[in-house]
């Protein structure tokens, strides 16, 4: 063979060479990537091949699946209560994806998952279609519309509050509610024809600014004023800086109080009576002279501390993943204001709920969750969450004493008609936290409480109302927040019971 024949032949080689390469590095090494790439069709197509599994809650499917003509996407997703749902399951669709549950257990809910091999397998041999497993929920029905109805009675006039509810059983960690306002129905956009499109174009922030999409219980930081003075009185306790909740010498501030290295003072809504009041009396008088003054002698350090001990600084995975709520690490003397729940200190309602829910359980933080188990479609078990221990933020004397004082907050303060119920000890708190520069805009209206009965405490909630639509002298969280909380406890405790 003569010299350019060979050079030819080699090239060729080469090129033959390099295409074996290619082609092995596609099928064995990307294959994965290519089978789930979000632009790859026909992954989405399999999804919809056949009905998807249902997420449960108190053993009924809050979803379902459809038959549709005219589309290769053979089932489209329906939603029960969809509105009210949302910020649990998300949404599938055919279209745009999925979120939330959808999202997190679209490999069981899909029929995709390698647990679910087997039931796979036999369908496959009896000729079968393949079919999803289940998502069985932690989620109380009756405590999730009693969230969810309070939230849309919150709204003055036709308005519907802009807000969010989250409710934990103390004891295991348990979701029990998580209702988010304004919401949206995932069905009007599961398929992918044009009248899906349309609303799901409605729902962008850009067209809607109120932003129904956003799930306020999870997804939303908030400053949470008030409420976190439980946070305050806890990193109080837990360093000695008081431990008598009773002994107003432990609680001397000036009042007002003036900020450190800044000449801004500080006064509180009760006025004189906050001149020396005890812990137990701060928090029933909301006293931000007596909390400044304890975040402040505390120490920046034991604040972080106690605040990331309740779960702040680091995101939650239930398996949603929940936003991280914020406690500065800085200790620029601007941030005093974080010990009274403002200034750059931010808060999900999940956060908030979790701080009542460790009070109420003596102290003890579990691990927030929502998924119970993953049913396979035979209804074997393939998973069973175990409740899992957190942190604990709080002895349980102190968590005791701390429980005193906010059983106290509630049998004496401006609460009480709403959040006070027969037979059953409840703590809680109020928060109206200041909202914008200046605090130019309507403040946010905030509840945490929790109920105990002989059993423990089986329900602890927080309650945010971003904006009802109410007058600024008209909001405040006893007034909107706490019949909230109240309806939401009422309706756990009537299913204990």
């Amino acid at each position: 063979m003569n010299k350019p024949m060979r050079r030819v032949a080699v090239f060729c080689g080469l090129l033959i060479l390099a295409l074996l390469v290619r082609v092995n590095w596609v099928q064995f090494v990307q294959a994965d990537e290519l089978a789930n790439h979000e632009d790859n069709r026909r992954v989405r197509i399999e999804q919809f091949a056949h009905p998807r599994g249902d997420i449960i809650v108190d053993g009924e499917p809050i979803t379902g699946s459809v038959e549709t003509e005219g589309s290769d996407f053979r089932y489209a997703r329906t939603y029960t209560d969809g509105p009210m749902w949302a910020p649990v399951t998300g949404f599938a669709s055919q279209a745009f994806g999925s979120n939330l549950l959808e999202n997190v257990e679209d490999d069981v809910l899909s029929g995709t998952d390698d647990r679910l091999f087997f039931n796979n397998t036999i369908d496959m041999f009896t000729g079968e279609d393949q079919r999803g497993g289940n998502v069985v929920t932690t989620l109380n029905a009756a405590a999730q519309e009693a969230a969810y109805n309070g939230l849309l009675e919150a709204g003055q006039g036709d308005d519907t509050a802009k807000g969010a509810v989250v409710a934990i059983d103390p004891r295991t960690g348990a979701i029990l509610a998580a209702a988010s306002t304004p919401s949206y129905d995932p069905s009007s956009f599961a398929g992918n024809g044009e009248s899906d499109s349309e609303a799901w174009t409605a729902l962008d922030k850009e067209n809607d600014p109120d932003d129904p999409m956003l799930n306020r219980a999870l997804r939303a930081t908030y400053p949470p004023g008030s409420t976190f003075k439980i946070v305050t009185a806890a990193a109080a306790l837990e360093n000695g800086r008081v431990d008598d909740i009773d002994e107003s010498s432990q609680t001397e501030y000036d009042n007002p109080f003036q900020l450190p290295d800044s000449t801004t003072e500080i006064s509180s809504q009760a006025g004189a009576a906050c001149d020396e009041p005890s812990m137990r009396e701060a928090l029933v008088l909301s006293c931000n002279s007596t909390f400044l003054g304890l975040s402040h002698d505390v120490g920046n350090e034991e604040m972080i501390s106690t605040a990331e001990d309740f779960g702040f600084n680091e995101e939650q995975f239930l398996p949603v993943r929940a936003e991280a709520s914020v406690y500065p690490e800085d200790d620029d003397p601007g941030n005093a204001m974080a010990g009274i729940g403002q200034a750059s200190n931010r808060a999900t309602p999940l956060q908030m709920a979790m701080v009542a829910a460790a009070v109420a359980n003596n102290g003890t933080l579990m691990e927030p969750y929502m998924v119970d188990e993953l049913v396979a479609p035979n209804l074997s078990t393939i998973e069973r969450h175990e409740p899992q221990e957190l942190s604990q933020p709080l002895s349980p004397e102190n968590a005791q004493l701390l429980q005193e004082a906010m059983e106290s907050v509630v049998s004496e303060g401006s609460s009480r008609d709403a959040a006070s119920i027969d037979g059953v000890r409840v703590g809680g708190k109020t928060g109206t936290a200041q909202n914008g520069e200046g605090n130019a805009n309507n403040p946010f209206a905030w509840f945490i409480s929790y109920a105990i009965t002989d059993d423990g405490s089986p329900v602890a909630v927080a309650v945010v109302v971003e904006d009802a639509g109410a007058e600024r002298d008209q909001i405040s969280g006893s007034d909107l927040a706490a019949p909230i909380a109240g309806d939401v406890m009422r309706a756990v405790l009537d299913g204990e019971n």
